[in-house]
């Protein structure tokens, strides 16, 4: 393949300790046989990595480990999974890396660890301060997680485990930008990513759904509501906006948001850093824990099924005419409206599962958040020119907090 791709692997599918009120992914165990335990065994992860490594097209492979929770997994699975990435590495001659996203609870000196050893990158689900965290994110007995958190991130910060945070933007936390930010950098929390929860729920019953609650982007309005914990498009407009005032007036080049590098990307006409705010989508893919493939994380349901590892190639499920089409439809399916936006560029339509909304028009697939989106781009377009000067110009982008530090 000439294009990367990326894969989402499930070792442990949709199990989880935790039940955190807006996870997509728990209820995906209904995809799958009660009898299933849902944990990857040794012979699929050597099929795996070795396809993988195999079909690569970069010098580098990245595997990241997801969930559910993968930490459910014994710490031998990694052991293990690492041994067949040197076999496998050196054979085809690779350079391989690994991250694993994880809720933080059951992390041990064992594991932090075992993560330095190996140099995995973390990625850790901290919603904020223990009030905003809490407030969605609790066990299966409906009690707080902050505290587990915070002491597996104390233990990656004693081991020097390389992490980054991962937060869900959602219908109570919005409101605290400042308190969300400022917890973040009291932590030493240098790599941040804001993800907006935007889901539906189904109102009515349907056989063909096989128990999930949660509305596949197919699923008509009519049949569907927003959920609770959604977040607000215009309150998540001024939730960036805030945050990025004051980033912008001290903390540039010193504390790194993946949602404004991203616009700093397209602002600058490059390839932006997550797939969200690309033009078209299809190459980073998900991988349940019995080799399923799905055309993306978010799009874990049987009608974006390609196929099984165990039975085909994943170059050739990458190049399918489905997942072709898949990622073509980013592009293709922007509605006039969008088309015409002055900020199309900064936007494209992001994630095709939040393209929910009709426009005035009537034409389908406006996102969910535009509203909020157009708020956040005029707010940011004169400090990204700026910044964006100064790159071109050979010169640190950070430059900006000289020159607005009025802000």
């Amino acid at each position: 393949m000439n294009k990367p791709f990326y894969i989402s692997s499930k070792p442990t599918g949709s199990i989880c300790n935790l039940d955190c009120n807006y996870c997509y992914y728990l209820e995906k165990t209904h995809l799958y046989s009660k009898n299933d335990k849902q944990f990857m065994d040794v012979e699929m992860l050597e099929h795996y990595i070795k396809s993988y490594i195999e079909e690569s097209s970069t010098a580098e492979v990245i595997f990241t480990w997801h969930g559910g929770e993968p930490l459910l997994q014994k710490i031998d699975f990694y052991k293990k999974a690492l041994e067949f990435q040197s076999i496998y590495a050196k054979k085809f001659r690779r350079k391989v890396v690994n991250s694993l996203q994880t809720n933080g609870t059951l992390i041990n000196d064992e594991w932090a660890q075992f993560f330095a050893q190996h140099q995995f990158l973390i990625g850790l689900s901290l919603d904020g301060p223990a009030q905003l965290h809490d407030y969605y994110r609790s066990t299966k007995t409906g009690k707080p997680t902050f505290d587990a958190v915070m002491r597996g991130l104390e233990l990656l910060k004693k081991y020097r485990v390389e992490f980054n945070i991962l937060a869900t933007v959602n219908s109570y936390n919005v409101h605290f930008p400042l308190k969300i930010y400022n917890f973040y950098k009291e932590i030493g929390a240098r790599y941040i990513q804001f993800t907006p929860i935007v889901e539906r729920e189904m109102t009515g019953t349907d056989d063909t759904l096989k128990g999930l609650h949660l509305a596949s982007p197919l699923i008509p309005n009519k049949q569907a509501k927003i959920t609770e914990w959604t977040v607000n498009p215009l309150d998540y407009g001024k939730f960036l906006n805030t945050i990025f005032d004051e980033w912008v007036k001290q903390d540039v080049g010193e504390y790194f948001i993946i949602n404004f590098d991203a616009m700093l990307a397209n602002w600058m006409g490059v390839e932006p850093p997550i797939c969200v705010f690309a033009k078209k989508c299809g190459h980073a893919i998900a991988m349940e824990h019995n080799g399923d493939i799905y055309s993306c994380d978010h799009f874990v349901f049987d009608d974006y099924k390609l196929g099984n590892i165990r039975q085909d190639k994943l170059s050739t499920l990458l190049k399918s005419a489905e997942q072709v089409k898949f990622g073509n439809d980013k592009q293709d399916n922007l509605p006039s409206q969008c088309k015409q936006c002055e900020f199309l560029f900064a936007c494209n339509g992001e994630c095709p599962k939040n393209r929910i909304l009709y426009t005035k028009d009537g034409e389908p697939n406006l996102n969910y958040l535009c509203e909020g989106f157009k708020i956040f781009y005029r707010h940011i377009d004169p400090y990204m020119t700026f910044m964006v000067n100064e790159l071109r110009n050979n010169r640190s982008p950070s430059n900006i907090v000289k020159m607005f530090d009025h802000v």
